[in-house]
């Protein structure tokens, strides 16, 4: 561990998407397994779109199901969202591997940040589509919508008594969850926090997605010369954070810790990024700034890497600028592994990136054959190998709108 007294401890880990019901999933798609990538599924909606997606495999409800025989907990669970079950899912397994009980937080000062973009307003489709057809539809979707804050419903079922927060910041939401839940342990506002992201598939967003041109008719090949698009995907991501002293009091061995964080607008268009990426040049100076660290103890760089012309070629360019063009870091995109998970994105990556460093190497973008000579940085190829220089890596997220986020992440020793 560095030397960097403001470090928050992540204590535990737990995560959902195409990759995998569970974290030693998620390592082993890292590592080449398979992973779930096809049409969608028919449960979650119906489209003539031809576009492929990356769904969660698997009985969410059954994750979940243990939870708790309250009455009311199991009301509480019964009634939320695809998207509600994917982040309490994630978050149970990440207080599992942290060593604790879910009935021990209760009335504790846990504080919930999650990042969401469809999560909280895209659950009410059916509601709406009758209801602009002169229908009088049953108010239930309508509730839901206004139940719908997934941070505050987690808190209600587990029983916490510390803050809660919904980020919806585009792509960068979960990036900037985790981002806020560690300045909350900073300052004090909890001794605990459940923080990353989580984002089902949604109809809206799939359309809206394809309106724009971004999506690819094939697995998408984030950073390849040949890329089409991005692949829409599903799933959650959570870290429980925690003060390093908190850590050590109670006998927990942090996984890992989050060195810095740093935020900054491109003010450039509402969905194309800075084709510098200045924005993101500001976020990973500002997270650099933040940790105490040096652009040379960074080891490797998950990107954003979602597989579009644009976003590629213009974060390859941020990176360039700040590590110089001779790619020595290696630069990756787990994306082909998840699809673009929305608001989940950033926590999902987050979690990679300290699965990489744990494990001391990593593999080159899957999918990635021959990454694209215009770039000024040129990411790690699929069937390329690195081992990584030290334990600190960066993983970076690019959001409509022109935000961006950087997290310094360092695998605990």
């Amino acid at each position: 561990m560095g030397d960097s007294a403001a470090a928050v401890a992540v204590s535990g880990l737990g995560c959902l998407s195409a990759a995998g019901l569970n974290l030693d999933e998620h390592r082993n798609a890292l590592a080449g397994g398979e992973v779930n990538c096809g049409p969608v599924p028919a449960e979650i909606y119906a489209t003539s779109l031809p576009f492929p997606v990356f769904s969660v495999a698997g009985d969410i409800r059954a994750v979940v199901g243990g939870l708790s025989t309250d009455e009311a907990t199991m009301t509480a669970v019964a009634g939320l969202s695809r998207t509600g079950r994917l982040a309490l899912a994630a978050a149970l397994e990440a207080i599992a591997r942290a060593g604790l009980d879910p009935a021990s937080l209760r009335g504790r000062k846990v504080g919930v940040c999650l990042g969401t973009t469809v999560g909280c307003a895209f659950n009410d489709e059916d509601y709406y589509r009758a209801w602009r057809q002169g229908r009088r539809p049953p108010l239930a979707p309508l509730q839901r919508y206004l139940q719908g804050n997934i941070s505050t419903a987690l808190q209600a079922i587990l029983q916490l008594a510390g803050p809660a927060l919904v980020i919806t910041n585009a792509c960068a939401s979960g990036t900037d969850a985790i981002g806020v839940a560690a300045d909350w342990l900073r300052r004090g506002r909890c001794e605990l926090a459940i923080a990353g992201g989580a984002d089902a598939l949604s109809r809206i967003a799939g359309n809206g997605f394809t309106s724009l041109l971004l999506t690819d008719a094939d697995p998408c090949r984030p950073f390849d010369e040949s890329r089409q698009g991005l692949n829409l995907g599903e799933g959650a991501g959570v870290l429980l954070l925690e003060r390093r002293e908190s850590a050590t009091r109670e006998g927990r061995r942090p996984q890992g810790w989050i060195r810095g964080f740093g935020t900054a607008g491109d003010a450039w268009h509402p969905t194309a990024p800075h084709p510098e990426g200045i924005g993101m040049q500001r976020a990973i100076a500002a997270a650099l700034q933040g940790s105490s660290l040096q652009r040379r103890d960074i080891s490797l760089i998950n990107g954003h890497g979602t597989g579009t012309p644009a976003n590629d070629l213009a974060e390859t360019t941020a990176v360039a600028a700040v590590f110089g063009e001779n790619g020595q870091v290696p630069l990756v995109s787990t994306k082909a592994l998840t699809g673009h998970t929305l608001g989940a994105a950033g926590a999902i990556e987050a979690i990679f990136t300290l699965l990489a460093l744990q494990a001391g190497k990593t593999v080159g973008s899957r999918r990635c054959r021959r990454p694209d000579p215009a770039f000024h940085y040129c990411p790690l190829a699929e069937d390329e190998e690195r081992v990584l220089a030290g334990p600190i890596g960066l993983s970076q997220s690019l959001a409509f709108g022109g935000g961006n986020s950087g997290l310094i992440l360092e695998a605990a020793s």
